[in-house]
């Protein structure tokens, strides 16, 4: 048959329903940013406080010409309405207390090191933590499952404000084998300590999960009967590591939220120049655009994780139909 005929149309309609469903899931994302967006905004401008409230007080008419300056003397729902319109056409507007930059600039500039130090932690936390559920679910009830499970209690009930201290005291200050903070030239030296306070309360939940399901999956009647044909060991982990993953995949999308929300506090913790600093700068300094700009940024991110942690679940179980 050719691929026009009957055999090749069943990929090609495959294809077209996972884009389908991909537009969809990016369609639906739209109200959701929108919520999110008007909720932070509404949420920055009721905080106490004003970006130009400074401890030595301006002048009443300097006052005025700076709000005027940035439409802070219009209505609040002028404001909003004005925002969305620049946002809708990737204007983030002016940052009003660093004057000389774009908000879009800052943003741009901090990117790269948040995407670096997110994608490291997530990659830590996926590979640390099935690793180590593996490891206890193959050694169930030992002495060797108790202690990686209460490793992993530790570090899911230890916050990373607690975790990067500890970290910066021991490693840094006491043995001097890493430096405390900053970014440096991006090396695994200045990477490493963030990198893993990040990461820790994820990898010690992806390893809980990882354990329980590849327990369940080891008792499965499939892999029982692959045993009983002779079949190495290790052959028979992959097959029953693929459905266990499952469970894994699933938290992914709660798991990158979480660390996006948790790089708020390492970045400043680490003095690492990402989203996150600019974030507790912009809410310290009621800079109300700025806040907007990395609330937008992380939401979005988070969004699209979800999305492609959604189209990964489906290649893993042929049970999960798009439509």
């Amino acid at each position: 048959m050719t691929p026009g005929g009957p055999a090749g149309a069943a990929p090609l309609a495959a294809e077209e329903v996972m884009l389908s469903y991909t537009l969809r899931r990016l369609l639906s994302a739209i109200p959701t940013l929108f919520v999110i967006v008007t909720v932070a905004f509404f949420l920055v401008r009721f905080a106490p406080g004003g970006p130009f409230d400074l401890e030595q007080p301006l002048a009443p008419q300097v006052l005025d010409n700076l709000r005027r300056a940035y439409s802070l003397d219009q209505p609040l729902h002028l404001q909003y309405l004005d925002y969305l319109g620049k946002l809708v056409r990737g204007d983030f507007g002016p940052s009003y207390v660093a004057i000389d930059f774009t908000v879009g600039e800052m943003l741009r500039r901090a990117l790269p090191y948040s995407v670096t130090l997110g994608l490291s932690a997530l990659a830590l936390a996926i590979f640390g933590g099935v690793a180590a559920g593996v490891f206890a679910a193959l050694r169930q009830n030992s002495a060797a499952d108790y202690s990686v499970m209460t490793v992993a209690t530790v570090g899911v009930t230890v916050p990373n404000f607690v975790v990067a201290p500890v970290l910066q005291l021991v490693f840094g200050l006491m043995l001097g084998l890493l430096p405390i903070g900053g970014w440096g030239d991006g090396g695994i030296a200045h990477r490493l300590m963030p990198t893993v306070a990040l990461a820790l309360p994820q990898m010690a939940v992806i390893a809980r999960l990882t354990r329980s399901s590849m327990i369940e999956a080891l008792r499965a009647d499939h892999i029982r009967t692959l045993r009983a044909s002779g079949l190495p060991g290790h052959v028979i982990i992959r097959h029953a590591l693929k459905g266990a993953l499952l469970p894994v995949i699933s938290y992914l999308g709660p798991a990158a939220a979480a660390l996006v929300t948790g790089s708020v506090v390492i970045e400043k913790i680490f003095a690492i120049p990402g989203i996150g600093a600019y974030f507790v700068e912009g809410a310290l300094n009621r800079d109300y655009t700025l806040v907007m700009g990395t609330v937008v940024t992380l939401a979005g991110f988070v969004v699209v994780f979800n999305l492609l942690v959604d189209l990964a679940y489906a290649a893993l179980d042929p049970r999960v139909r798009y439509d």
